[in-house]
């Protein structure tokens, strides 16, 4: 068990002033077996109206809108989670059960491909191949390793919108192009995947007390009798030094900030998470 106090921090700098914005923000985490939200706060600079509600996919998101001209606007997330090993699933499934036409009803929406996850023919392929002669939860592990080896992780070649396609033809992305080259790879053999975002703890040694740069990080579950958690990127399953934010089909389900501003055509992004570990 350990517990986690995160302060994620993103501002924006306009070139002139803005007259209004409207925005969603995605940032708080979620209770849920094996992660118990003790404090959460999320505070807007300025903010002139706010409102929480869940999405469909069960995201805690909090709306809000600035109707006064500003150059510059902040939003602080501050969150302590305790964070335990998640309980054992339950025991894993045959092909024959992920085949049929009742579950495929249940989990359609994690067996349709997104214009991020659409996995381009090679990969399909290589999917196939690492499914044959194994059970979904072995083939799943495998498919994602196998992703994982064939792609270098590499900061700024991509963005949070890129398609999985143009990350495997680059054979470069970073942790979003992992998960969604593996949702649409394990998709493709049948295999109900879901993309996660939320925060990475960077280090498995750090000191109680130490406050280390963290991550905005993003892995993704498959469903083989239960849902698995798996970091494609670090080719682990995804532990306690993993926070859940938001569950989605892809990156656009679950975006940390979205919205639109009048105003000011140029801005500058500046995002800070910082991770101490207490106890």
């Amino acid at each position: 068990m350990s517990r986690l106090h995160v302060v994620h921090t993103t501002s924006f700098h306009y070139a002139s002033p803005v007259t209004a914005s409207y925005n969603e923000a995605r940032m708080t985490p979620l209770s849920q077996p094996g992660q118990a939200v003790l404090e959460s706060r999320l505070d807007v600079s300025p903010m002139t109206w706010s409102h929480d509600y869940r999405d469909y996919w069960g995201t805690a998101v909090t709306a809000f809108e600035v109707l006064v001209p500003h150059e510059s606007l902040q939003l602080t997330a501050e969150h302590r989670i305790e964070v335990t090993d998640r309980p054992a699933p339950r025991p894993p499934c045959s092909w024959d059960t992920l085949a049929s036409a009742e579950l495929r009803d249940q989990l359609a929406e994690f067996l349709a491909d997104t214009t991020t996850t659409a996995a381009p023919a090679e990969v399909a392929e290589l999917a196939a191949r690492a499914r044959h002669g194994r059970e979904p939860l072995d083939a799943a592990a495998a498919i994602c390793d196998l992703l994982r080896s064939e792609v270098e992780y590499v900061p700024g070649t991509t963005s949070a919108h890129t398609p999985a396609s143009e990350a495997w033809a680059a054979r470069s992305g970073v942790c979003q192009d992992m998960a969604h080259l593996a949702a649409g790879a394990l998709r493709s053999v049948g295999l109900p995947a879901r993309y996660v975002s939320g925060y990475l703890y960077p280090r498995g040694d750090g000191a109680v007390g130490e406050t280390l740069v963290g991550e905005s990080h993003a892995w993704i579950e498959w469903w083989a009798g239960d849902w698995h958690p798996y970091d494609p990127t670090n080719r682990t399953r995804a532990g306690q030094h993993h926070v859940v934010l938001a569950r989605g089909r892809s990156y656009d389900d679950v975006p940390p900030l979205r919205g639109i501003y009048a105003g000011a055509s140029t801005q500058d992004l500046d995002v800070r998470v910082r991770i101490t570990r207490e106890s």
